[in-house]
């Protein structure tokens, strides 16, 4: 007998739900996962299956609240495991979407790509990021398109290389080295601050000199404008920050795996 598992009282839940279908055996077979989740599983960002799936239930619908027949699930998958089974479609299946959902999914994923690209590379020639409106504007001149079962930090490495390319733009992945002058009073204090951008800078030397610290730091060149500003606010403009080199990222060397995951509900 098919069982419920959405009643009434609980039925919001299905706001948050997420469909894989998997065809086997002539049957149709679903699960029910939580949004934003099954992709993080299937590149290996999320690991815990409990935070994909909804429950460990195989669904002949799982719009209706129906359950498989135990003699469905044997003959298509030559057990009754439901985790196993779930394993499986979870890998296996396709993810069903709305076409709106799909197309604000790929319109995030697009935003977000072009955001990670600003925060990691610069124009060569003018030595500063490019904003983010600009990668947009690249990427569309390009064509590209964003393929819904990657990620973003995945696809901007892509599209690095599409840019290049190309010759669209000029760009390169870099790392800014710069050295930065506090006077001796505020730099406690801004070094707290400095470690809470969104992407740290590496300190790679510290020294006073008379009234005022000095550091030398590699930064990423989209960090670049909040570290001017967060020094000018807690130095009262008082501090100084000076671009001193740039550090040619390798193709293959950056990954993007120092970038912060969010891990955000639709």
């Amino acid at each position: 007998m098919a069982s419920k598992i959405f009643t009434p009282t609980n039925q919001i839940r299905l706001t948050n739900i997420a469909t894989v279908r998997l065809k086997k055996g002539g049957k149709r077979f679903e699960i029910a996962c939580y949004r934003n989740k099954v992709v993080s599983w299937r590149n290996k960002e999320e690991k815990d299956l409990d935070e994909v799936l909804q429950t460990h239930t195989v669904f002949s619908n799982v719009s209706k609240g129906q359950a498989a027949k135990k003699e469905d699930l044997i003959s298509a998958f030559n057990t009754d495991d439901q985790t196993k089974i779930c394993l499986e479609i979870l890998e296996k299946g396709e993810l069903q979407v709305s076409d709106k959902e799909r197309t604000q999914h790929l319109e995030t994923t697009f935003k977000e790509i072009a955001s990670i690209i600003s925060g990691k590379c610069i124009n060569p020639e003018t030595k500063r990021p490019y904003t983010i409106s600009i990668i947009e504007q690249a990427m569309r001149d390009i064509h590209y398109s964003v393929n819904p079962n990657r990620n973003a930090k995945q696809q901007a490495l892509d599209v690095i290389r599409q840019l290049k390319q190309s010759n669209n733009i000029p760009i390169q992945q870099a790392q800014m080295r710069v050295q930065l002058t506090v006077p001796a009073k505020d730099a406690k204090k801004f070094k707290e601050k400095m470690t809470k951008l969104s992407t740290a800078p590496l300190i790679d030397n510290e020294e006073f000199l008379g009234s005022s610290m000095q550091l030398i730091c590699s930064i990423d060149p989209g960090v670049f404008r909040e570290l001017d500003d967060l020094l000018s606010s807690e130095t009262r403009g008082q501090g100084q920050l000076e671009l001193l080199s740039l550090m040619d990222v390798a193709e293959g060397d950056e990954t993007f795996s120092d970038l912060h995951d969010e891990k955000t509900e639709q």
